[in-house]
């Protein structure tokens, strides 16, 4: 397969120059909140190139797994549209790190085009940097001077961002031939059809400051990325991406799936681009949810799915697809293999899900899209109601609307939004008051931070520095009053990561909380007691040290329930929130299903395995980057850490933590999972006890079975047997009860038929009958039956409130006799409304003593009625 090869010969060629071959790292960056997804191949080495770590290496090549859906590298509306644009790429590429510089990144480039891409060198084009006369010197020994180009800075001046590392880049472009236009270089050439570009050396030469002035770099740096896709195009002479090998392969399943001939069309594109995106970020952890990468990942798939159905697939198809991919990209990327069984079940069960939303609001939709055709539009208000009642967000109306060449009337939309957001607003009121972040700016300015000694200490001596009452500083607190109290060093951990805030005193001072309003601030949050506090006191400071016992002990069952997870259900589990404090933990993850009751019994014994091991539990500092090189060290996505971070660890279980934790695992004692639960799509809660909460849970649960027991009259051992025998006395019971209950209903109806009446021409049966809520349709449905032409009113009485019903039969409709219309204006006497249709309608009312009131209505309404 030609991808594979070039793959692997790219690899190779500069394995041979001395560089390391860096598998490509997970499309998700779990260290780089400024990114949904990796979609460049420097991106793993950002930091490398920022001067914020060092590899083993100052040369390396790598093919990365890129995906671009969001920012301004989005080519997700693109694909299906064009004949290049995907959302998933391989960006083959080779780095230096302050090692060689132009001249080798120049000689490897063209030595790679013609040796292992296979190009014709006189199909070669080079632009470069208009001022970069060292790159177009070093370009002419290899090509002529007439084939080298020189462009502005929007075309070859690369930059990480408004300041830092910058420099000239250099593109190499292939002549595709007189058929793909006439420019005769590509300058001429604005749409790049003609020459296309398919690799970019990127040469970091100078750091730039916010003046924008440019200083040459101490150690410059080579930066290269060619997508795999194009080179491979160009290699087979293809004038389209589908047409390589992997994307071609994939259509042809596709084929297979739909029962359809692949003749050029954008389903087939989007299905196979999409489904590659699809699957490399679930096997490296991500997975559809409705916030973040996970909302970016369900529109990916509900846009697959929609194309689909333009393919007639009514089912989910996606797992069909999936094989495929495996036995093109599996050998390479063996992620895919490991993760297959879970990638097939989260496409399922998404796929499911959409055409549930789509059978809710498929109709909708169609009748939005062919109305909006005559305008070319899509009004704001069927945009917002395609949002607001079927769950459909704006960009997937504003995909829709592109693939069926429509707008969308965004103002209108915008009023809509904000209107329904006003009316949030004023619904939810705010309670909760905050301190203005600028409020300890001075503050912390002038006292610096305060010290938080409590890894060490539970209780030590230290200094008032700083007192807050009602929102103001004030030099004293007296009796009674409520407020902060602010020390130059503490015992007391701040709330913070999941872990709440410690309680204590400081002198007379009741601790009741304590927060990290402002950085390097820490409130200590309470109540004086019989005494006065002054600023500049000393005061001792003590942590309610048996409430700091349970919380160490809950935070460090939290890290061994992490564990557990990930060995249990899989490496894809990722934190997603925690709670910790004295009486229980709580611990949200990533996971796209609920957790079995034998996986969580797998869980649970795991994590007292661990407690009973009563392992030591390490805390440590180490610098962020040495963190960042050891894989087996968890670390969150989203967090900002310093210089130094602490690693908490127990032997299987590593992670960056600044909780305060307990020193062995056994001072846990019993660890018991009391609910498992799901938050949100995708997210799922565990929430569990340890110690002596653990006993008490266990304690109820045993309470419970023996209180069940003596309600059944069996001892535990036998209440499986004895409750079976219950529910099938029930059961029989039950029918038994039906039986009887439908025998009295048809005598009922017998007994309404003879009270049948004539009103004009129309058929009535107008009663009260005593019968539930719940009855009330299916009886008045056997009694029309029975009745075959005319009305049926009926009301009854349920409780202190009451329900009436009228039905229609079909012939009656057809004369405008309406039910809903007859309930609308009978429904006031028995101070109730309801609706319906024509041929069916009920009110609920609460004044049972107006039903005869009501019935007396319809019988007037239906006389006056021809």
């Amino acid at each position: 397969m030609l991808s594979q090869e070039v793959r692997r010969a790219f690899l190779h060629y500069f394995k041979k120059q001395g560089h390391t071959i860096v598998p490509s790292s997970s499309v998700v960056p779990h260290d780089d909140p400024t990114l949904l997804f990796i979609n460049a191949g420097m991106n793993q080495f950002k930091d490398v190139f920022l001067g914020k770590s060092k590899r083993d290496y100052t040369r390396a090549a790598t093919t990365q797994k890129c995906i671009r859906v969001g920012g301004k590298h989005n080519d997700l509306d693109n694909v299906g549209h064009t004949t290049r644009h995907l959302t998933f790429f391989e960006m083959i590429g080779n780095f230096s790190f302050g090692d060689y510089f132009k001249k080798e990144a120049i000689g490897y480039a063209w030595d790679v085009t013609q040796h292992v891409f296979g190009f014709d060198p006189d199909k070669v084009w080079v632009s470069v940097f208009r001022d970069d006369d060292e790159a177009f010197a070093l370009w002419e020994k290899h090509l002529p001077a007439k084939r080298i180009v020189r462009f502005g800075e929007k075309e070859n001046f690369w930059a990480m961002g408004d300041t830092g590392p910058c420099g000239p880049c250099s593109e190499l472009l292939f002549d595709r031939g007189a058929s793909y236009g006439d420019a005769k270089s590509p300058v001429e050439d604005a749409t790049g059809e003609r020459y296309l570009e398919f690799w970019n050396l990127v040469f970091m030469q100078f750091m730039r400051d916010a003046s924008g002035k440019m200083e040459p770099l101490p150690k410059q740096s080579i930066d290269t990325g060619a997508g795999l896709e194009r080179v491979v195009s160009l290699r087979m002479g293809v004038d389209d991406v589908f047409k390589t090998d992997i994307l071609r392969g994939l259509i042809a399943q596709v084929e297979e799936v739909s029962g359809k001939k692949y003749n050029g069309e954008a389903p087939f594109h989007v299905i196979a681009d999409h489904i590659r995106s699809l699957s490399f970020a679930i096997a490296d952890g991500a997975q559809p949810s409705n916030t973040d990468r996970g909302y970016v990942l369900r529109k990916l798939l509900r846009r697959a799915v929609r194309y689909g159905r333009m393919l007639g697939l009514q089912k989910p198809f996606l797992a069909g697809v999936f094989p495929r991919l495996v036995s093109l990209m599996g050998e390479d990327f063996p992620e895919l293999k490991s993760a297959e069984s879970r990638i097939i079940e989260i496409l399922t069960l998404e796929e499911e899900s959409f055409l549930r939303t789509l059978a809710r609001g498929g109709q909708l939709l169609s009748q939005v899209i062919d109305r909006s055709k005559a305008t070319q539009k899509i009004s704001g208000d069927d945009a917002f109601k395609l949002k607001d009642t079927y769950g459909f967000p704006l960009e997937e109306v504003m995909l829709i609307a592109k693939d069926e060449a429509l707008t969308v009337d965004l103002a209108r939309y915008a009023a809509l939004e904000e209107e329904a957001k006003d009316k949030s607003r004023k619904a939810h009121k705010q309670t909760a008051q905050e301190f203005d972040s600028n409020f300890f700016n001075d503050f912390a300015r002038t006292q610096g931070p305060c010290r938080f000694e409590g890894y060490e200490h539970t209780a030590l001596d230290a200094h008032v520095v700083g007192i807050v009452v009602d929102g103001r500083f004030t030099d004293a607190i007296k009796e009674g009053e409520e407020g902060l109290i602010l020390l130059d060093r503490t015992p007391f951990y701040a709330e913070m990561g999941g872990q709440v805030g410690d309680t204590g005193t400081l002198g007379k001072f009741q601790v009741l909380d304590c927060t990290h309003p402002f950085p390097g601030v820490i409130a200590h949050i309470g109540k004086m007691g019989a005494s006065v506090l002054h600023k500049n006191d000393k005061v001792r400071a003590e942590v309610d040290e048996a409430r700091r016992k349970e919380i160490q002990n809950n935070h460090t069952a939290t890290h061994l329930l992490h564990w557990a997870l990930q060995k249990v259900l899989g490496p894809h589990i990722k934190q997603a929130g925690s709670l910790v404090d004295e009486k229980r933990l709580r611990f949200d993850f990533s996971h796209h299903k609920a957790v079995t009751a034998e996986e969580l019994r797998t869980i649970e014994n795991w994590v007292n395995v661990k407690v009973r091991e009563d392992k030591p539990v390490h805390a440590y500092e180490i610098s962020y980057e040495e963190a960042q090189k050891k894989s087996d060290i968890k670390q969150f996505f989203g967090e900002k850490y310093g210089d130094k971070v602490r690693v908490i660890d127990i032997d299987e279980s590593k992670e960056l933590c600044g909780g305060t934790h307990t020193k062995r695992t056994g001072t846990i004692g019993f660890f018991k999972i009391a609910k498992e639960s799901s938050i949100a799509a995708g997210v799922r809660r565990i929430e569990a006890v340890t110690g002596k909460y653990a006993e008490m849970l266990v304690q109820q649960q045993e309470d419970l079975l023996q209180q069940i027991g003596h309600t059944l009259k069996s001892p535990s051992s036998a209440l499986l047997e004895r409750l079976q025998m219950v529910l099938d006395e029930n059961k029989l019971l039950t029918q038994e009860l039906k039986t009887f209950r439908k025998g009295q209903l048809k005598g009922l109806i017998e007994s309404c038929l003879l009270r049948k009446e004539k009103v004009g021409n129309i058929s009535l049966i107008a009663a009260e009958v005593a019968i539930s809520a719940e009855e009330l349709t299916e009886f008045a449905s056997d009694l029309m039956q029975q009745l075959k032409s005319g009305v049926v009113a009926l009301g009854s009485k349920v409780g202190e409130r009451c329900q009436l019903l009228v039905a229609v039969s079909a012939d009656l409709v057809e004369r405008q006799v309406s039910a809903a219309g007859l309930i609308k204006e009978a429904a006031p006497l028995i101070q109730g409304g309801g609706g319906g249709k024509q041929n069916l309608a009920q009110a609920g009312g609460k004044d049972p003593a107006g039903l005869p009131k009501a019935l007396e209505k319809i019988r007037h309404l239906l006389a006056k009625s021809k």
